[in-house]
């Protein structure tokens, strides 16, 4: 009899198939029904095929500390002069002590009794330190802007960026490509960077797990031919040395600069788990 409910579906009155059944009865029924028919929505919706990409946000981290703001540099010389305040003297200090006291207790020539006094070492450092250059904090390759060149925003993290194409378009996103049978979402990982930045890159991978994922779904064209959209599995590594060297478009970008490049759902999901 139950077999006979299921088939007759939701268009018929459960009280003309079983006129005798009582209310609790019917109630069971539709709820079979009813759980009948989630369960074949479920199974349609977990079919759906989606394509597995790897992507890599390679960073190159600070070359110099960043300067210190305001706050910070009154906190500094707050401590400075505590440190002045609370410190015993050094070596070089009582040298020049005792230097001064020699030279009052005596009359002898100062040739006669150093070869080279405390103050004749300082005097060196001095000029010795007024002779040395610092190197700029802005180089050349951020006055011309040359988004290509890691010598640039050497106080800030960059993040490679390459253009690649999705769909019809061309986007500025990190390098990604689609999983082939066989590779781990790491193995793909790795393939993307040599096959889009050449072998002589040195990168550092930071495990095997993603640090972060991103989805969208297909236009309707594209779903009709099997795949309802794509995920993407972002890895983070650190770049270590050498140079790109395939022929490829790219920029290394700092967080300010990302927001201005980067699709904005893109940005939006990169930012969750990158630091500025």
């Amino acid at each position: 009899m139950f077999k006979q409910i299921l088939r007759s579906g939701p268009g018929h009155n459960l009280n003309q198939i079983l006129p005798v059944t009582s209310k609790k009865a019917a109630t069971i029924c539709s709820n079979v029904i009813q759980c009948r028919d989630t369960r074949t929505f479920g199974t349609a919706a977990a079919t759906k095929k989606w394509d597995l990409y790897s992507a890599v946000c390679l960073e190159r981290h600070p070359v110099i500390t960043q300067s210190m703001q305001e706050i910070e540099l009154k906190f500094h010389d707050m401590l400075r002069k505590v440190e002045y305040e609370n410190s015993l003297k050094c070596d070089y200090e009582l040298k020049k002590e005792r230097e001064e006291k020699q030279k009052k207790s005596t009359d002898v020539d100062d040739a006669d009794i150093l070869v080279q006094t405390a103050q004749d070492f300082e005097d060196s450092y001095q000029e010795e330190f007024k002779n040395f250059k610092f190197a700029p904090r802005v180089t050349k390759f951020d006055e011309q802007n040359v988004t290509s060149s890691l010598k640039r925003k050497l106080d800030k993290n960059l993040l490679l960026l390459v253009q690649q194409k999705v769909g019809d378009l061309h986007y500025w996103i990190p390098p990604q490509d689609i999983r082939k049978e066989g590779e781990t979402m790491r193995q793909t990982a790795e393939r993307i960077l040599q096959d889009t930045c050449g072998a002589t890159i040195k990168v550092k991978f930071y495990g095997n797990a993603p640090i972060g994922f991103y989805k969208y779904k297909y236009p309707k064209k594209l779903c009709e031919q099997g795949s309802y959209g794509a995920k993407i599995f972002y890895f983070l590594a650190k770049y270590m040395d050498g140079d790109i060297t395939n022929n490829v478009k790219y920029q290394w970008l700092d967080h300010e600069e990302l927001q201005k490049v980067l699709p904005t759902r893109v940005q939006q999901s990169i930012s969750q788990f990158m630091f500025t």
